[in-house]
């Protein structure tokens, strides 16, 4: 169907949401606009479905939501037991319309017969993801657009494990979901009916409470009299209660917060962008804790699944950790603190650093590579309760970490909270977190990483963006800065091709559009399309002797790479 006649069926609607049929009305005429409006519905990607508020079905709005929440609850009701009476937990961020699509979200499953858990306030994606296992949930939806811009919003779904959907669910569940043709016309009940049916139930203390008392279970050592100084920001998002409450039961008193980002603001007024992995975003926390001469800056993103950090370098100046470097920090305090590292496992992504796999050896750990995608690596640790395998630590570079298990999404609170207790730990021992990072640089080589992210937005965007992939693809790299390629791996064909032994071998992880290719020098580049932005990314890894030469050769190689890119976009 061309999307005119979408546009249309929209129009003529009669009982049309009426903000939306005002947007519409004031969008007319631009055929570009409502072009990328209707020419698609929004498709889960690596993290459920996200996009731009607003009319039509490749946006997010009420009927985009309720599509989706249909889809889910055919799903569930299909292929999980006691789904209706076991129901879905359902939690939302600081963004416009989160509350208001999680209460339509309950509307749709109360009229397919399924109960909701609502929170009765905002909460961090974590504890959405903690919530569905602690009340045995059949599902559950987040609402988040996690960092993205003010204009964005969007839907995750948890499986009953309380991870993300991975692939073969999700698909089965969007297959559920492109089965409705008739966005506009899906039965919701009202709010009223609900509660008198006991098909909607407002949650809240009692599951922070119960995940405060597992937050416990992650504490290697007492902090009690630290004298670590804590600037704290989240964001304008979800996170200040449960990270203020986290620190203050381990112990930690020295708290200062950034007040003018503690209050939910769905403009995010103070930063460009909510994203704890762009240096601004830790402006103000910079300021305060110069004032404060605070010994680290965290700051989480608004759903309170990414945490940055900042620290102070030689100068005295405040230097943000790459997410690469306050993993390897994490991996190696959680390992060197953990009694039984027996049958212990390390999960990472593909484009994660190499560092850390030489950390966990250094421990005599194993770690298991995933997708790009902390689903796959929630997926992991549900296989481990049958294969018996030991979870000891999770991560990814874009900010994302887990050390307990009774969440299975990353959890900014969880990383909060540790990444004070590793600052304080180095602290009692006389360094900073960069000089501890320093230290284990020394001991296992100096890696380094980079990503480039080139936005390319609307049908051309993507247009381009699998222009790029198809090119890659086709007329793949034989060497970059003068190092030969020793492996070619094509995710989307499961092939590991060695071109200098002329052989093939098979990738046993799940089809994704990615290309990587591997180096001689254990360097590396990866390129993946996002699945929830209008993004390719390129990822960068080396290792040398030296920083100085680690920067120089990632610096080599990503020019080249960026003039390929700039060659195929001409």
């Amino acid at each position: 169907m061309v999307w005119q006649e979408t546009y249309e069926k929209w129009t003529k609607h009669t009982a049309l949401d009426k903000d939306l049929r005002k947007q519409l009305e004031e969008l007319q005429g631009n055929d570009k606009e409502l072009e990328d409006a209707f020419y698609k519905n929004l498709s889960f990607g690596t993290g459920g479905m996200r996009g731009i508020l607003g009319p039509g079905t490749n946006r997010m709005n009420v009927y985009t939501i309720r599509k989706a929440v249909a889809g889910l609850a055919k799903y569930i009701k299909s292929n999980v037991n006691d789904a209706e009476k076991r129901g879905v937990a359902i939690a939302y961020d600081s963004r416009h319309m989160s509350k208001e699509f999680a209460v339509e979200s309950a509307k749709v499953l109360g009229a397919e017969g399924v109960k909701a858990y609502v929170f009765e306030s905002l909460r961090p994606t974590p504890v959405l993801s903690f919530a569905v296992r602690h009340l045995q949930a059949a599902a559950g939806i987040m609402i988040t657009a996690s960092h993205n811009p003010p204009e964005y919003n969007g839907f995750k779904v948890y499986n009953e494990d309380g991870g993300q959907a991975p692939l073969e669910e999700a698909e089965a569940i969007i297959n559920e979901v492109n089965k409705i043709d008739r966005e506009l016309d899906i039965l919701v009940k009202n709010e009223e009916e609900l509660l008198e049916s006991n098909l909607l139930e407002w949650i809240g203390e009692d599951v922070d409470k119960a995940y405060l008392e597992q937050l416990k279970t992650i504490q290697k050592q007492a902090v009690n009299e630290s004298t670590l100084e804590i600037v704290f920001t989240p964001l304008h998002g979800t996170a200040y209660y449960p990270v203020m409450d986290g620190l203050q039961q381990m112990g930690f008193q020295n708290i200062h917060v950034v007040e003018e980002q503690a209050k939910p603001d769905p403009e995010f007024s103070t930063v460009s962008s909510p994203n704890p992995e762009e240096h601004q975003a830790f402006e103000m926390a910079i300021a305060l804790g110069e004032k404060v001469d605070a010994d680290i800056l965290i700051g989480t993103d608004p759903d309170a699944d990414r945490l940055g950090v900042a620290v102070k370098d030689a100068s005295g100046a405040y230097q943000v950790l790459s997410g690469n470097q306050l993993g390897t920090l994490l991996l190696d305090y959680t390992l060197s603190q953990t009694e039984n590292l027996t049958n212990g496992k390390v999960i990472k992504t593909i484009v994660t650093t190499e560092m850390g796999r030489a950390v966990a050896k250094h421990y005599g750990v194993e770690t298991i590579d995933t997708l790009t995608g902390f689903k796959f690596i929630g997926e992991k640790i549900k296989q481990f309760e049958l294969t018996h395998e030991h979870f000891l630590f999770g991560y990814e570079e874009s900010y994302g970490y887990l050390i307990g298990d009774f969440v299975r999404d990353k959890d900014a609170v969880q990383a909060a909270v540790a990444a004070c207790e590793v600052a304080h730990y180095w602290k009692q021992q006389g360094k900073t977190l960069l000089e501890a990072l320093d230290t284990l640089y020394e001991k296992h080589g100096f890696y380094v990483e980079k990503m480039n992210s080139l936005t390319l937005k609307g049908k051309e965007g993507a247009e381009q963006i699998a222009t790029i992939m198809e090119d890659i693809r086709e007329r793949p790299f034989t060497n970059l800065a003068g190092l030969n390629i020793v492996a070619v791996e094509d995710y989307q064909t499961s092939e590991r091709y060695l071109p200098l032994e002329e052989k093939s071998e098979d990738i046993t992880l799940p089809k994704e559009n990615v290309m990587k290719f591997l180096l001689e020098n254990e360097a590396w580049v990866c390129f993946r399309p996002s699945g929830t932005e209008p993004k390719i990314k390129s990822y960068f890894g080396v290792k040398t002797d030296s920083k100085d030469d680690s920067e120089a050769l990632i610096k080599t190689i990503q020019e080249e790479v960026e003039e390929r890119i700039a060659s195929i976009l001409k």
